[in-house]
């Protein structure tokens, strides 16, 4: 079985000052991985004509297809397609379906139709033009000496477009690859060294065609299998058997058995067991709110939240007791109850999570330092409280502190409602 390499290529002078995040070369290299293609190297240069030529040369040696996006927009900065001229000594010339589409979507929508947007639709002659149902700038195709180059959009949206209707499909026809399957299973509550500690019979019994990976985020640890075979149905076959015995190794850490968001996970808990759920946010001001009803469906079991970022707020939206915040202040175990109780209430849930906390880097004290957060999670019959003490900065303490969270609400829900699982 042949292994297939990519290069992917990002230009732009805006990626290497910082001014956008390449979000592209990820989502390539994810679908890519899924049929079996490997990225040997991603690559970011700017807008610059002899980098641009340098860089393909340079990667058509490494890999088997070099995949760009970026410099195909309108501006004058954008010296893609002349560059890709040079390159593969050819010309431009205009595309007729790549220019009707230009000005329908123009005309479509009222606006002035520019030269340069008409520049749009030039192609170089010598590539096979690829149509970009999202945006003006068409996606190419070009094949040399046995290498396949790829030249589309930097606009994810038009880029994902191409990649799924026309780029993905073609190069699955055009190599024949191994089978890839992953199973990933999501642990919280212990560190990577520690699993991997645990794991270390594991690991050793592995055969060379399935590897385990480790890939930390924030306060979760994800574990993924990945098994290469011939085909997918044997190859599948074979890695759940080893995903069952680490499933069944980490079972007291586990949320989850696949690759899912922690709004996903609940949202399912709750799904199943026809219940609601509502939030009261003070330090992570609606981020897990905005984490539960970023999955389609969420209205089913999310009814609403609260944000109370002052105590002002805590005592008029959800009957936190004055004396409670003079006594103990608004971080406090007895300050999360209340406002657990409150959320319950105002909200009418079955479920909530409250969360109080100094995300930093201002705002600490000796008696309580920045990191401190408290949350309670519960019903009207049962809840919890727990206190943590995070030391990183400002955002990665409020991701933390909405993980935990809502771990902590899932740990209760299966333990008040085991039933139904899977």
């Amino acid at each position: 079985m042949e292994k297939i390499t990519v290069s992917i290529v990002t230009i732009g002078d805006e990626l290497l000052i910082g001014q956008t995040i390449d979000t592209n070369s990820a989502w390539m290299a994810q679908e890519l991985n899924a049929m079996g293609i490997w990225v040997h190297r991603r690559v970011a240069i700017g807008d610059i004509r002899e980098d641009i030529l340098a860089v393909l040369a340079a990667e058509a040696a490494l890999s088997d297809v070099v995949l760009m996006t970026g410099g195909l927009g309108p501006t004058a900065d954008d010296i893609t397609k002349p560059t890709l001229c040079e390159y593969f000594n050819t010309r431009l010339v205009q595309d007729r379906e790549t220019l009707q589409r230009v000005l329908h979507m123009f005309e479509s929508r009222g606006l002035p139709i520019l030269q340069r947007n008409v520049d749009q639709s030039l192609v170089p002659e010598a590539a096979t033009v690829i149509p970009n149902l999202r945006g003006t700038a068409p996606g190419m195709w070009f094949e040399r000496e046995g290498k396949i180059y790829v030249s589309m959009p930097g606009v994810p949206h038009e880029m994902k477009g191409i990649m799924e209707s026309y780029v993905l499909p073609r190069l699955e026809a055009h190599f024949r690859t191994p089978a890839v399957v992953h199973h990933t299973l999501i642990t919280s509550g212990m560190g990577e060294s520690f699993v991997a500690e645990r794991l270390v019979d594991f690991e050793a019994k592995l055969p060379p065609h399935i590897k385990l990976a480790y890939l930390p985020s924030y306060s979760l640890l994800k574990l993924r299998l990945t098994a290469l075979g011939k085909d997918k149905l044997s190859t599948a076959t074979e890695l759940s058997l080893y995903f069952t015995e680490l499933r069944e190794r980490l079972a007291d850490i586990a949320v989850a058995d696949s690759d899912i968001s922690m709004g996903e996970v609940l949202g399912q808990l709750l799904l199943k067991r026809n219940k609601t759920v509502g939030t009261a946010e003070s330090c992570t001001g609606g981020l897990i709110s905005s984490w539960i009803t970023a999955i389609s469906g969420s209205s089913a079991y999310f009814k609403g939240s609260t944000v109370t970022y002052s105590n002002d707020m805590k005592m008029k939206l959800l009957g936190v007791k004055q004396a409670t915040l003079m006594a103990h202040g608004a971080v406090s175990e007895e300050t999360v109850r209340e406002m657990l109780a409150g959320a319950l209430d105002v909200l009418e849930v079955d479920y909530a999570i409250a969360i109080s906390g100094i995300m930093g880097p201002t705002g600490g004290s000796e008696e309580k330092p920045v990191g401190t957060v408290w949350i309670a999670v519960g019903n009207r019959e049962k809840s919890v409280t727990v206190k943590y003490h995070l030391r990183y900065d400002r955002e990665r303490n409020t991701q933390m502190a909405a993980v935990y969270a809502m771990n902590e609400l899932r740990k209760l829900i299966l333990e008040l409602e085991p039933e139904g699982l899977n």
